[in-house]
């Protein structure tokens, strides 16, 4: 065998275990956000929080009218009430139209009145823009 070859390979060896991402800059997974999407990040991400706290008030103080006009009372307390070992997960979400961004969100739900490992439901998240720096929930999962 030519000392060459196994020369050659190891020299390819590294540029061919490098994700794709790593070698091409201008991948669109690497683009950095907007403001907007940064902020519109962080309410959800604060929203979602009050549900697994279970924190009705904070939660509440976060829709727009049109979100609470269109869940029912019983149907947001229910919402809210996520039980204590409830989690999720925002995944990268997208800009909608003006000041509008959606997340899509993996809600998991302990079961613990048995020994189950519970139920997870997907879901989407929207937040406005509802002032200069506020920032709203328009679309309860």
């Amino acid at each position: 065998m030519h000392l060459a070859f196994p020369l050659i390979i190891l020299s390819v060896a590294p540029w061919l275990s490098t994700p794709t991402a790593a070698r091409n800059k201008h991948s669109s997974s690497l683009a950095v956000p907007d403001r907007g999407y940064s902020s519109a990040l962080a309410a959800a991400n604060r929203f979602l929080q009050a549900w697994q706290n279970q924190d009705h008030e904070t939660g509440l103080l976060m829709l727009t009218d049109a979100a609470k006009q269109s869940s029912s009372q019983e149907r947001t307390d229910s919402f809210f009430s996520s039980g204590n070992d409830a989690a999720y997960e925002i995944a990268r979400g997208r800009k909608l139209k003006g000041g509008r961004y959606a997340f899509p969100v993996t809600f998991f739900i302990s079961d613990s009145e048995s020994n189950r490992s519970g139920r997870t439901q997907k879901s989407q998240i929207i937040v406005v823009r509802a002032g200069k720096d506020e920032w709203a929930i328009d679309k309860v999962p």
